[in-house]
Order: C-alpha cells, then sequence, then structure tokens
C-alpha cells in the first residue's frame, strides 16, 4: 500500500497538467498555499483527506484514482498451442472478455463437418485463403479480407487445399472455447 500512496503526488501533477494549471492556479482554486501543493506533488508531504478532496474536485479525478495500483505487465504470455495441425497462437490475456488468436490452419482437401455454438466470429485473412462454408455455401476469403458472422449458423472454417492460411481471429467466449479447444 505504501508504494501505492507514493503514487498519489506525482498522479495528482499529471492531472493538474493535464488541465493546463501551474502550482499556483491549483493552489489558488483550491485554497491551499504553493508549498503545500508543491510538497504534496513531490511526495515531501504526507496527503491527507482535507488536502485530497478539494483537489480530486477541481481536477475531477476520484481519490481511487491516486491511489489504484500500477497496471499489471500488458504482455501476453499464454503458450503457442498446437492441435490438429493448426497453429493457434493466443494474442490477448486468458480472463479478457473477447479472446483474440493468432491461427494458422494446415491445407486441406475437404471442408471439416460444419458446427453451430452460441456466439459470433470475426477474422482477418493475413495470408493465404479460408475456406469459409456458412449454412452450406463455401465463401473464399483471401488475405486482406475479413469475415464476420453468428456462429449459430452451421459453419467451418479450413484453409484451401493450395497452401496454409493465417488468420487473426476474435470470438466472442462461447465462439473461443469450440474452435480453439
Amino acid at each position: 500500500m505504501t508504494s501505492n500512496l507514493d503514487r498519489i503526488g506525482p498522479r495528482l501533477r499529471t492531472a493538474r497538467q493535464d488541465h493546463g494549471w501551474t502550482l499556483a492556479d491549483l493552489a489558488s482554486r483550491a485554497g491551499m498555499s504553493i508549498s503545500t501543493l508543491s510538497r504534496l506533488e513531490s511526495g515531501r508531504r504526507q496527503a491527507s483527506l482535507e488536502l485530497l478532496v478539494p483537489l480530486t474536485r477541481l481536477l475531477g479525478v476520484r481519490i481511487d484514482d491516486l491511489v489504484r495500483p500500477e497496471p499489471a505487465d500488458p504482455r501476453v504470455r499464454r503458450a503457442i498451442e498446437r492441435r490438429k495441425g493448426m497453429v493457434v497462437a493466443p494474442l490477448t490475456l486468458a480472463d479478457s472478455p473477447v479472446q483474440t488468436y493468432k491461427i494458422t490452419f494446415p491445407p486441406r482437401a475437404t471442408a471439416p463437418e460444419p458446427r453451430t455454438h452460441d456466439g459470433s466470429e470475426w477474422f482477418f485473412v493475413l495470408s493465404g485463403v479460408i475456406r469459409l462454408r456458412l449454412d452450406g455455401v463455401e465463401h473464399h476469403i483471401a488475405a486482406g479480407e475479413a469475415a464476420e458472422f453468428d456462429t449459430r449458423i452451421p459453419h467451418s472454417i479450413c484453409a484451401s487445399e493450395a497452401g496454409p492460411a493465417e488468420v487473426v481471429s476474435i470470438f466472442s467466449a462461447s465462439g473461443e472455447r469450440i474452435h480453439t479447444h
């Protein structure tokens, strides 16, 4: 918690600067001395509710915003999986509300059997050609093209037999469970 309290001063300074205000501008509006505000921002004065409440009101921030923990490391460090000839690289954190993957499909002579499930799916073809069979109609989606569909419609997805295809695919939670597991 101490490190969160250490962030109050720099966060106050950032909020003040975002408003384009000088120390004198904010101190005057808040009814405190420039010295007090300067010491708060530099961490040389301990923050109290008596000082923070008027500052946060003027700056349009919540006290919670000043003491929130630093954000976690944003990098996605999930293992690449290989299954049924596909290479599936997760591009989002496991607990993200929408899951995004880079998927490489191997070439395939015949399309897999269509399936249905709750959800929706969107994909963008990075390379190759994807065969999207949607409700009995086969669509060839080439590099640079995208497709979006309701996964309650019978569908199957694979690369053409000419070569592998690589896509970035975004799934709702139910679509992710079906297509990547």
